[in-house]
């Protein structure tokens, strides 16, 4: 632990936290950090959920007693991993990654963490792979993650509706950018697509929502929650 300074970065001090905190709540994960190494080594973009927040995942697909989960967003599959250690037995996480090359570390990932037979990886494009999706007529999901491209997300959540349950769970990442969401002259397609996301759930009655704000080595940002009434 550092010492006590007048002056200090408040990033860097966000990432000492976290580091403290992983260090203190959560126990050593061999599978994990290999995959991270793996994720780095084959160069996909540092954009991963944190390890307390993939913590986090993993709670939420307990607390809700979740046996299906959609992931649109996979990367290396660091949060999918987290979301298809909570699953009871027989549960299953369907994920879409829109690259080939992301897709394809992700199944290693998988394979090496043991969940090549609980995890449906999809790749393409999320808004081609859903109408997929709801025509195998499967069960509803009980919990939703959206973590791919922010534009898009007032659709996904459009679909997260379609293919969920009153009581399941919508769960929808980088929702603050660093603050960029109140921001007057903010117009990049991602903040204003997070911004309609937002409007999106708030304006929703079928919906109870709240949103958080975190801190940590991933910099400023947040979670929105939103239970299917």
């Amino acid at each position: 632990m550092r010492a006590a300074t007048g002056d200090h970065d408040p990033g860097s001090t966000w990432a000492e936290v976290d580091e403290y905190l992983v260090q203190t709540v959560l126990p050593e994960d061999e599978v994990l950090e290999l995959v991270v190494d793996e994720n780095q080594a084959a160069g996909l973009p540092p954009i991963d959920v944190s390890p307390l927040q993939g913590a986090l995942l993993s709670m939420l697909v307990r607390m809700t007693g979740a046996r299906r989960v959609l992931e649109l967003g996979t990367l290396g599959g660091f949060s999918t991993i987290h979301l298809a250690r909570a699953l009871p037995p027989g549960g299953r996480v369907v994920t879409c990654e829109h690259e080939p090359r992301h897709a394809e570390v992700a199944r290693r990932n998988l394979d090496r963490a043991g969940f090549t037979d609980v995890v449906d990886v999809r790749v393409g494009a999320a808004l081609d792979t859903l109408p997929q999706i709801e025509a195998e007529g499967g069960e509803p999901f009980d919990l939703v993650f959206i973590d791919a491209d922010k534009p898009n997300n007032p659709r996904y959540l459009e679909w997260a509706l379609r293919l969920t349950r009153p009581g399941s769970l919508i769960v929808g990442d980088n929702v603050v950018r660093g603050g960029r969401v109140v921001e007057e002259g903010a117009t990049d397609p991602t903040t204003t697509g997070t911004r309609d996301f937002l409007t999106a759930l708030g304006e929703d009655p079928r919906l109870e929502v709240t949103a958080l704000q975190t801190v940590g080595s991933k910099g400023w940002d947040g979670f929105a929650l939103a239970l299917v009434r």
